[in-house]
């Protein structure tokens, strides 16, 4: 059975989750936002340690606020990495009272049928048990819709709820992420598809088991208020998708029951230059903004 106190925060805090899950091959673009070119570094390793020297720096930083930030999803060299001198996932329970994610999947397939599947995620069950050990709540795991077409969304679904179920089974709480790419023409339509196939699913899943959702926001508001009420359904997050920070929260304000689950909306305007005041003062403003969005519905 999943942790109830972490449980207990997810279902009822006013709040948001934070996504601090770069992975290698987002994490140049993310360094760069925040100041720091390619010349800063000259091997992965290095890249890395600047990456999570960000993240050590935002979630140390007073503004990061448990009342506010009640999740916050790791990328696996952050878990197996330290904060403060303790390990990431307990110093985010311990001290900010901030339930901990992983991300696990390794990236997206080619495209087909409209759509990109995770690729394949080698020892997973190894990972599963490591997270659960170091105090990990949950996990989060990509895949990409291009098109509104529902036998590659239906591919999306399928393989979503079986990695689900995998974690389930590790008594964790996936968060399943099939996300529709903001910019598609058909997106309402592919959204559409999409939550039909995802309530057909859930249908399967046992009484008393619940997933959570990570999804773009949608282009109708409240479009997956069935998913928010659903039973089996822990939470639905959003992504922010490539909207701006300000969009992103005014669409956001309008979808009840719906909280965010920014990455780079999070980190927008956050820079390796600012002294620890303005740094705090920019990601205070930041949390404060996205927490009152996600509460607004």
């Amino acid at each position: 059975m999943p942790d109830l106190d972490k449980a207990a925060r997810i279902r009822a805090g006013q709040g948001f989750i934070a996504a601090l899950d770069q992975s290698g091959g987002s994490t140049p673009k993310a360094l760069r936002l925040y100041g720091i070119e390619e010349d800063r570094y000259g091997s992965e390793a290095e890249m890395f340690d600047l990456i999570h020297g960000m993240r050590e720096r935002i979630v140390r930083s007073d503004a990061f606020d448990g009342d506010k930030v009640v999740g916050a999803i790791l990328f696996e060299q952050t878990m197996d990495r330290t904060f403060a001198g303790r390990p990431a996932a307990e110093f985010l329970w311990a001290e900010k009272q901030v339930v901990p994610f992983l991300k696990i999947d390794k990236g997206l397939a080619d495209e087909a049928d409209g759509v990109q599947l995770m690729k394949p995620i080698p020892g997973l069950d190894a990972t599963l048990d490591r997270a659960h050990g170091l105090g990990v709540f949950g996990t989060k795991e990509r895949s990409v819709i291009n098109a509104a077409n529902a036998d590659g969304i239906e591919a999306i679904v399928a393989q979503q709820f079986e990695v689900g179920r995998q974690v389930l089974a590790h008594d964790m709480v996936p968060i399943l992420e099939p996300e529709v790419t903001i910019s598609i023409v058909d997106k309402a339509e592919a959204e559409a598809i999409l939550r039909d196939r995802i309530l057909a699913h859930l249908d399967t899943l046992p009484d008393g088991q619940e997933i959570m959702l990570k999804l773009s926001l949608p282009s109708e508001d409240d479009f997956y208020a069935p998913l928010v009420d659903h039973p089996k359904v822990m939470r639905v997050v959003a992504l922010s998708g490539g909207y701006s920070r300000e969009d992103a929260n005014a669409m956001l304000a309008r979808n009840r029951g719906v909280i965010a689950s920014f990455s780079r909306a999070l980190t927008e305007g956050l820079s390796d230059e600012m002294d620890d005041a303005a740094f705090d003062a920019r990601l205070g403003a930041t949390v404060d903004s996205i927490r009152d969005a996600s509460v607004a519905g």
